[in-house]
């Protein structure tokens, strides 16, 4: 497995612990991030998305898809951006942060990992014309 796709491996990893505890257990970190807690369903749905994220992250790393990886470099970018937002709105307060903590690292381990690494299977089939 390349560089790349164990930092990807491990991010989905990530999302997938995510996921779990957001499903049996979601006003802990709810609690953690200083947001109320709460019964509805939302936050179970995003558990349920993290889930999903997640798998698609190990079953990417698994398959060296590396396209994917290049791809989650902006969304992933973009969610440190939306959180600093949040907290910078005054939709969230700080501690949102700790969700994404990490995540700056993960990003950088991906990008040398993708300039240091060979293209590989993308695991897109492109047509001939």
């Amino acid at each position: 497995m390349s560089n790349a796709a164990k930092s990807i491996l491990v991010h989905g990893v990530y999302l997938l612990g995510l996921g779990v505890v957001m499903l049996i257990i979601p006003n802990v970190p709810l609690k953690i991030v200083g947001l109320p807690e709460t019964n509805e369903v939302w936050i179970r749905v995003v558990g349920m998305m993290s889930l999903v994220l997640g798998y698609y992250f190990v079953q990417s790393a698994r398959k060296e898809l590396t396209d994917f990886f290049r791809s989650t470099i902006l969304t992933r970018s973009s969610a440190i951006v939306f959180f600093a937002l949040f907290v910078a709105l005054g939709f969230a307060p700080i501690n949102l942060l700790i969700l994404i903590a990490v995540d700056p690292l993960f990003i950088i381990w991906t990008v040398l990992a993708l300039r240091s690494t060979p293209v590989m299977n993308t695991g897109f089939v492109r047509e001939s014309m």
